[in-house]
């Protein structure tokens, strides 16, 4: 078997006694798009930041293509492209010089490659980057961050501000460098529609802790939102103890439950406790977060 890109297990970091990321544990495959959503504060760029070897592990263990990053930094950097919410561009160079000076720090940029970026995403290329809009910028550090064509494209949040057309561009630009060239991405957004849209594989944070790891397919697939009418005729302890339930709470008349699990497995539940359902249906994304984050603490209820 291959070696996962990215493998985190039972990460922990803290800053002044507060707990930042809490026993982190994923993997991230060959050619797989790795979306990681949360709140702002979750623990996204904490986390981002542990793949690039710019924190120390505290406690668990953190290997990037095999490799600890912070000891073998030059190897790993080199294999990974990254592109943060507001790139860091020397704004006194032109976008050409600025091409011109990446292209030497990396034996495998592809000019041929960065020339058709460039161009698609309509950059003047004699324009310096003090002159362009955040727009524009975010484009030349996704140029920048590809050309080289790295194992690994690392986004943090960076599309956040941006307008949709831009937005648009930079995940359609995602897609194309998984799907034709199978390299993979770990993708960071507060924005869920962008992670639901682009990502086959979702890991939810939500104040430093794991939500959530699981594919979109299943994700999506599996979370239902049932309500039954809410009276004293209910047997509630074998309510909570139904296998999928993740959080249940009174809505007008009538109780609503939200599960994971398999279709058939929940309306047999029901069927076996002898319920009627008023309603199911699958859940949307945002109804997956907002209920996700709800549970935190591990009470369904």
């Amino acid at each position: 078997m291959n070696q996962p890109i990215v493998n985190i297990s039972h990460l922990c970091r803290s800053f002044d006694n507060k707990e930042a990321l809490k026993d982190i544990n994923f993997t991230v495959e060959k050619g797989q798009v790795f979306g990681i959503v949360g709140e702002n504060g979750a623990g996204k760029t904490t986390l981002i930041k542990h793949i690039l070897g710019l924190y120390q592990a505290q406690k668990g263990q953190v290997r990037i293509f095999g490799m600890d990053p912070v000891k073998h930094p030059e190897k790993v950097l080199a294999k990974i492209g990254y592109l943060s919410e507001e790139p860091e561009l020397p704004l006194w160079m032109t976008v050409e010089q600025i091409l011109n000076y990446n292209a030497a720090f990396y034996e495998n940029w592809d000019t041929a490659y960065a020339d058709q970026l460039i161009e698609s995403f309509r950059i003047d290329r004699s324009k310096k980057i003090k002159a362009l809009s955040k727009g524009q910028k975010a484009r030349v550090g996704l140029c920048l961050a590809q050309a080289y064509r790295p194992d690994l494209l690392l986004l943090d949040e960076p599309s956040s501000g941006l307008d949709p057309n831009v937005r648009r561009d930079i995940l359609l630009e995602i897609i194309n460098t998984v799907c034709e060239e199978g390299r993979s991405v770990i993708f960071s957004s507060h924005l869920l529609e962008e992670v639901e849209r682009v990502s086959d594989h979702l890991l939810m944070l939500s104040h430093g802790e794991v939500l959530l790891s699981d594919s979109m397919e299943s994700v999506l697939l599996k979370h239902f939102k049932c309500r039954i009418q809410h009276n004293d005729n209910n047997p509630m302890d074998e309510l909570l103890k139904m296998n999928g339930l993740i959080h249940t709470q009174p809505v007008e008349s009538a109780l609503e439950l939200n599960f994971f699990a398999e279709e058939q497995s929940i309306l047999e539940q029901f069927q076996s406790l002898q319920i009627e359902l008023i309603s199911h249906r699958k859940m949307t994304f945002n109804e997956i977060f907002r209920v996700r984050s709800q549970t935190i603490s591990g009470d369904p209820s």
